[in-house]
């Protein structure tokens, strides 16, 4: 009788779906990421008629999920104008609106830092998305993908299935990229593939005096590796996964850290080493608007935030283990938390630098006060029509068809943590700012229109403006909301233009497409 029942309930099921119309547009943004929702935007802007797909409840990834620091500090300011410095100077006019001092200047571009509140940038996220004519839909997980040759014909979630003339990824982990038999690859690359000095195992970092294994002469927790391999050699590590924390000491706005659910002093062995010895442990906070602070892995730090080789198979896993891996990331943050604020071997000064911190009681109710998106640096990435790689960015930045400049440094975190038998720890993967000194922004260069582009016959209405064609050392300086912003404005704009012309994306004439973004305002001139 049960399996009977279960089989009507599939049956049922499936006669639902099939009962059930598509919903169809122009263009459909799976993954409302800022490279999404501004892919989004401007493909509406265009006359197309948009849906956003969002997997998860959250919309606006990072750059509403706690990422409150803008990073385009770094960055040529004045190649960054469409749809992101109408995002930012409608952040700052919410301050202003309310009677509050403007928390930044963005018709300023230099290299002061420009910091907001999370709240702050949803709300705007969500206001821009509502005046273009977005429709947007949360909860679309597990994409899946018909195709009529190399087209694809339907997108499946599990809430729905859904038409359009061109789709757009705009995820972090170019999951429908990789539904639709893309080509794609993650980790990092030999020098000698593309004739890169920043690939294959970097050691910038100087090696810790300290001893790795415990009395059993087993790796101490937190450790991911005992020997480094090959240095010229790529792998399949990518740069760790942190959270950006919303934090105050505002007693009016003050969350207390929630406890840890299995808080075990042994797996901090190694960080009560590295303090002993004198090295960094704890994290970056960047000063907020309304007495919060925004905290950051530290690059520069030997542990910190990100839980180093555990991201790996984050591209790989459902959402289930996507879930399980994000929980586990969570407890680390909170453990870390913990033992920095109440472990005795933590130095007073360290001590005093967290001392009093918790969550912010405006920010993030519905997930506890806890940041709802996981630091994505880098994940899946398509070996497209042109891929982007160190040379790209440092000796021959000009392109014959740019959608946006990027000019983030080249700049990547640990990827590995190796107890050397020999004695001593070291932090493997680091790629310090590679970067003008003054200022200290990194070098500006062209995207190009074919670095999104999938090969023809693997797909025709496809464009990828988040996990595009790169090396890692090109993500490396490309994996930054503002360049993912203005790459996802090009892309929406290309969407429009192929679905109205009813061209494929590869097909699509670029001096239509040139003409298009410069109408709105996309920088495409090298400075």
């Amino acid at each position: 009788m049960r399996t009977a029942a279960i089989i009507s309930a599939i049956l049922l099921s499936n006669l639902g779906l099939l009962l059930h119309a598509k919903q169809t547009a122009d263009v459909i943004v799976y993954g409302a990421t800022p490279g999404g929702f501004c892919a989004a935007i401007a493909a509406a802007r265009e006359g197309a008629s948009v849906i956003l797909l969002e997997p998860t409840a959250h919309i606006g990834g990072l750059s509403t999920g706690g990422l409150s620091h803008c990073d385009s500090n770094q960055m040529v300011r004045s190649t960054l104008m469409g749809l992101f410095d109408e995002w930012h100077t409608k952040i700052v006019k919410d301050y202003t609106d309310r009677g509050l001092p403007a928390p930044y200047q963005p018709q300023v571009k230099n290299q002061a830092l420009w910091t907001f509140e999370p709240h702050v940038a949803m709300k705007v996220t969500k206001k821009m998305l509502e005046e273009s004519g977005v429709k947007v839909l949360t909860g679309q997980g597990l994409p899946r993908v018909e195709k009529e040759g190399a087209r694809i014909s339907t997108l499946i979630t599990r809430k729905d299935s859904y038409e359009a003339k061109v789709f757009i990824d705009g995820t972090y982990e170019g999951d429908l990229m990789a539904a639709a038999m893309v080509e794609w690859t993650t980790g990092r690359e030999g020098r000698k593939e593309f004739g890169e000095s920043h690939a294959g195992k970097q050691y910038p970092k100087r090696k810790m005096a300290i001893n790795g294994f415990d009395d059993q002469g087993k790796p101490l927790p937190l450790i991911t590796a005992v020997e480094g391999g090959n240095e010229e050699e790529g792998d399949g590590f990518m740069m760790t996964y942190s959270f950006r924390l919303c934090l105050t000491r505002d007693p009016k706005n003050f969350v207390p850290f929630p406890k840890p659910k299995n808080y075990d002093p042994a797996r901090f062995e190694l960080a009560r080493r590295a303090l002993k010895a004198k090295e960094i442990v704890g994290f970056d906070m960047y000063p907020l608007p309304g007495n919060k602070l925004d905290g950051n892995n530290s690059i520069g730090g030997q542990i910190s935030l990100g839980l180093v080789g555990r991201c790996n198979e984050w591209h790989l896993a459902d959402e289930a283990g996507r879930q399980k891996i994000w929980d586990e990331h969570k407890e680390y943050t909170l453990e870390f938390l913990h033992f920095l604020l109440h472990d005795p071997s933590v130095p007073p000064h360290v001590r005093k630098k967290f001392a009093g911190l918790g969550f912010c009681k405006d920010e993030f109710a519905e997930t506890g006060h806890f940041p709802p998106a996981l630091y994505v640096r880098e994940s899946r990435r398509m070996k497209g029509m042109y891929v982007i790689s160190q040379k790209d960015i440092l000796e021959t930045p000009a392109k014959e068809d740019p959608i946006a400049i990027s000019s983030f440094p080249i700049d990547s975190h640990d990827c590995q943590r190796i107890a050397l038998k020999g004695g001593g720890v070291i932090n493997e993967g680091t790629i310090f700012p590679v970067r003008k000194q003054n200022p200290k922004q990194g070098y500006p260069y062209h995207v190009p229109y074919r670095s999104i582009l999938p090969k023809a016959e693997q797909c025709t209405n496809l464009l990828v403006p988040v996990a595009l064609s790169c090396t890692h050392v090109g993500i490396s300086s490309l994996r930054i909301e503002g360049a993912w912003m203005a790459i996802g404005q090009g892309s929406g704009v290309a969407a429009a233009l192929a679905a109205k012309q009813g061209v494929t994306v590869q097909q699509l004439p670029y001096p239509a497409l040139r003409e298009r973004l410069l109408k709105q305002g996309q920088v495409l001139e090298l400075p």
